[in-house]
């Protein structure tokens, strides 16, 4: 097991007549041995590159990439120590299960007696012993992924990689690798870092996650962290089913201070005196609101600010209930189970809850 620690790593592509492409831009990560490290962003926002950088694949233009304490970033990918579970399972077609498992330790000249061990159990881990004899084209999507990690998992590496192993499966199945690979790595202990676009992969897996967008590291921390205290608005945006909502306006008002919304008849909230202390320093300044949909809610007793309701979506459990104010709409979630108002509606806001961003940088406030 080890560590890996990245230092202004960065990568740049020579796209032709289209000049030089940045896919990742000076990142500086620090994953502990033995953490489930996941990183998740849009499309393109160059994390699978990072993996392949980690993996050797991808040689990086600058910055450096250790192992342990070892720099790694100039050696050879079959000499550091890695094994990676690439999207496509990458199997041999013409080989059964066993043989799948198997091969990289035959290439590597492993005993017999070693790489039948080895196989064996993996595959009595990955629920694989009766299908031993089994050509891929013979296995479930599921089935393939498991093939897949049996082989990384007989290399013993130091560090698991895994390239968005789940998005070739239905949800169902993606939910139940979702777990079985989160109990593998409790059982093995082996640093890991998984590389998804899907937010509920992030959050269900990962101990810790890397948000990254344009190649830059936007935030890192505990999961529900990055959900309560986005650093950035697109961390906010990004993590969350729906995102955050968003409210541009202005900090200020004579006595109590007060956020008005930026729009023509945009209403102006009274803040909590507590959280008027704490944003007076930036009293006269255009800034976000942000607020998870959880935490707004249908006011009581007259109370609160009016909207329109636009839409409602009745998810069982529970519904999401599409709003607008003069200048934005606001998704709120309320239990599923009784009847949505159909006009009337006045709103309020957990203030404790809310998360404030610079208006033009998408920083958040101190």
């Amino acid at each position: 097991m080890a560590s890996v620690r990245l230092y202004n790593l960065g990568k740049v592509f020579d796209a032709g007549r289209n000049g030089r492409v940045t896919a990742v831009d000076g990142v500086d990560l620090k994953i502990p041995d033995g953490e489930l490290m996941v990183l998740v962003g849009p499309s393109g926002c160059g994390k699978s590159t990072l993996l392949r950088l980690i993996a050797g694949l991808e040689n990086p233009t600058a910055g450096s990439i250790f192992l342990g304490d070892r720099d790694v970033s100039r050696v050879k990918p079959q000499d550091r120590d890695v094994a990676m579970v690439f999207q496509n399972y990458a199997l041999f077609p013409h080989l059964n299960v066993e043989q799948n498992i198997a091969f990289s330790l035959k290439f590597r000249k492993i005993p017999k007696p070693e790489i039948q061990s080895r196989v064996a159990e993996a595959a009595e881990v990955l629920g694989l012993t009766g299908m031993l004899r089994r050509r891929p084209s013979e296995l479930s999507g599921g089935q393939r992924q498991r093939v897949a990690l049996g082989r990384a998992m007989v290399c013993q590496p130091k560090v698991f990689l895994l390239d968005e192993p789940l998005s070739n499966l239905d949800a169902r199945m993606r939910a139940e690798m979702r777990a079985e690979i989160a109990q593998l790595h409790r059982r093995l202990g082996t640093t890991m870092i998984f590389v998804t676009h899907d937010q509920t992969e992030a959050m269900t897996l990962g101990q810790r996650l890397c948000v990254l967008d344009e190649g830059r590291v936007m935030q890192v921390g505990a999961p529900m962290d990055l959900y309560q205290r986005p650093a950035h608005r697109f961390v906010g945006d990004f993590i969350g089913t729906p995102g955050m909502n968003f409210v541009l306006g202005k900090l200020g008002g004579e006595g109590a201070m007060q956020f008005t919304e930026q729009a023509d008849g945009g209403v102006a909230l009274g803040l909590p005196e507590r959280l008027a202390k704490r944003l007076a320093k930036f009293a006269g300044a255009e800034v976000v609101l942000g607020i998870r949909p959880e935490n707004v809610r249908l006011a009581e007793n007259g109370a609160g600010f009016p909207v329109t309701l636009e839409t409602t979506e009745t998810l069982g459990h529970e519904a999401l209930l599409h709003t607008r104010t003069a200048g934005h709409s606001l998704i709120l979630r309320t239990a599923g189970l009784g009847q949505a108002p159909s006009d009337g509606i006045k709103l309020e806001i957990d203030w404790d809850a809310a998360a404030w961003f610079d208006a033009g940088t998408g920083q958040a406030l101190d």
